[in-house]
């Protein structure tokens, strides 16, 4: 029988957030979230925090609900002034039903084919391969994404088109897919970089369910040792533009730097800030609204 939560949301002052996080927590005997914020910027540097952040607590929908959130409303009058003006909105309630996550996500991923011969496939369905055929598999339960959006398959057509890629970096790896059919494409070195620790943790599981080496760490751009064959960042295009000369820094002479992750309308931004960094731009490839540029190092 499906389980239904009263799902809470308080939009309140940033500097109110652990007041209210432990009081909702005493309230509804459940956790709280705090939902994240959408960056646009691959950088955490120089970011400033929102003035108003939103709270997400869950509570069981029967007679005692209304006295809750009558007492969560008490709760927030009588603190929020403190913390700034206007006045928070007041919370607003929403029935869910529990769900089990990974078996609706399944319903959405089904192997993919991208380029000749790379195959992006769940763990637990079926698939015959073709001669020559390399399978990335990936489970939902690990991955942050399939590998099927136009951004990174624009850069897996790019990176199968290159042929043996030599060493490769990938910047920004997020769930390792790009990494991964590096190194199933034959590359001898594959290092995978990520701001974020828990999207490494995440990479490491799939290159183990692929059973490929690589080297997967968060450590700044400009502090990762050697030169590279191929360096592929598909990030947004503002830290990509950003990033131009740490990222030309990287390819060794004569390798490739792939960049993804922009949209079309920004496709003239990225390509004027890297007409100064003496890299060739040798192709671009669109797919929707956008687009992957490959670059080549004179030598």
């Amino acid at each position: 029988m499906d389980k239904s939560w009263a799902e809470v949301v308080c939009d309140v002052p940033a500097e109110m957030v652990d007041l209210l996080a432990d009081f909702l927590v005493e309230l509804s005997g459940n956790g709280v979230s705090v939902d994240n914020r959408e960056l646009d910027t691959f950088s955490l540097d120089g970011l400033e925090e929102p003035p108003v952040k939103t709270l997400r607590a869950y509570f069981t929908p029967d007679d005692s609900l209304d006295a809750k959130l009558a007492e969560l409303e008490r709760f927030i009058g009588d603190h929020a002034p403190a913390f700034g003006d206007p006045p928070p909105a007041r919370p607003t309630v929403t029935l869910i039903r529990e769900e089990d996550w990974a078996t609706g996500w399944r319903q959405h991923f089904a192997p993919a084919r991208i380029g000749r011969h790379l195959v992006i496939k769940p763990t637990w369905e079926p698939f015959t391969p073709e001669a020559g055929d390399l399978i990335i598999e990936l489970d939902p339960g690990m991955a942050f994404g399939t590998g099927t959006h136009p951004t990174t398959k624009l850069c897996l057509e790019a990176l199968e088109k290159l042929g043996h890629p030599g060493d490769v970096l990938d910047v920004g790896t997020g769930s390792g897919i790009l990494a991964i059919a590096a190194a199933k494409l034959g590359a001898p070195r594959v290092v995978g970089t990520d701001i974020d620790p828990d999207a490494v943790e995440v990479a490491r599981d799939n290159c183990t369910l692929n059973q490929v080496t690589v080297e997967l760490c968060t450590t700044p751009l400009a502090a990762i040792p050697g030169r590279f064959q191929v360096v592929l960042a598909n990030i947004l295009a503002e830290d990509l533009v950003r990033m131009a000369g740490d990222l030309t820094a990287m390819v060794a002479s004569g390798g490739h730097l792939i960049l993804s992750g922009i949209l079309v309308e920004r496709e003239p931004f990225v390509i004027d800030g890297f007409a100064r960094t003496g890299l060739s731009h040798i192709e671009t490839t669109r797919e929707g609204e956008w687009c992957c540029l490959l670059y080549r190092a004179n030598g």
